[in-house]
């Protein structure tokens, strides 16, 4: 999986980060960030990409412990870092998210984080959520943006393509093949009812918000952005409804916040 993640590192804020609806979504889960973390906290960030969201939070007073299994992508956090004047609040670790028992056991967080579809690559996520469990205080928040099983855009676009397989492909219950640069790497396309089920035992489910429900993924992003009027358009309506029932559940990604709960008589079930 490293090398998967490595191979497009040097690409990723190009085509995607600094692309108008790149930037967008990133700003929707930002709101979220602001609501769930304050300064002064201590966020433990899974899969941190090439730090944009380190920092960000970074600049709002929150240190962060930024993982991420590709050495790539943790260069260039821990670059960005340094060239936004954040260094001193942005550690750099290697962490492959499948071994979370490998995470230093005397670290305490506030708070974690996970953006734009990390966990999918994990097909098991109970040892994660038990590590969070023992890692996060009470009180503490998870943001957990993960790619859904049932994208509106991806079923509508790929069935008027006549690519019915890959219409559907989120839906196979044992995951999917996806293209990683020059590899192919498996992937799973969880909802937020077992995602609840997997946290529960330590975490109490706040929220859940549909990212890119109304805009689309981010793969149609040279196509959206030819068509201004209809982008601003389904702009507003994402940021109105993304959040309402039944939409939560048809975006691209979807946003689950938690709380970390007390002891829980379920612990280690």
């Amino acid at each position: 999986m490293r090398t998967c993640f490595d191979s497009v590192a040097g690409d990723y804020d190009l085509e995607f980060t600094e692309s108008p609806l790149g930037r967008d979504l990133r700003a929707i889960v930002w709101n979220r960030l602001a609501v769930n973390f304050k300064p002064g906290d201590f966020i433990l960030e899974l899969n941190c990409g090439t730090g944009e969201d380190a920092v960000w939070m970074a600049k709002k007073g929150i240190r962060v412990l930024a993982t991420d299994v590709s050495a790539e992508m943790l260069k260039s956090t821990a670059q960005k870092a340094t060239a936004n004047g954040v260094a001193g609040m942005i550690e750099v670790r290697h962490l492959d998210i499948s071994r979370p028992e490998t995470l230093p056991s005397d670290l305490r967080f506030d708070g974690v984080l996970s953006n734009f579809g990390g966990l999918n690559c994990v097909g098991d996520l109970r040892p994660v959520a038990s590590i969070l469990g023992e890692r996060v205080v009470p009180g503490g928040r998870l943001v957990l943006i993960y790619m859904g099983r049932y994208c509106a855009w991806e079923i509508a676009w790929h069935c008027l393509h006549l690519r019915p397989i890959t219409a559907f492909r989120r839906l196979r219950l044992k995951g999917a093949a996806a293209r990683v640069g020059s590899e192919m790497l498996q992937v799973w396309y969880p909802t937020a009812r077992p995602m609840h089920r997997v946290f529960e035992p330590w975490f109490s489910p706040r929220r859940v918000t549909g990212l890119g429900v109304f805009l689309p993924p981010t793969y149609l992003a040279h196509w959206i952005s030819d068509r201004p009027r209809l982008y601003r358009f389904l702009g507003r309506i994402e940021r109105s409804l993304a959040s309402s029932f039944p939409f939560t559940s048809f975006g691209d990604h979807t946003i689950c916040e938690f709380e970390r709960t007390g002891e829980s008589s379920r612990r280690g079930q």
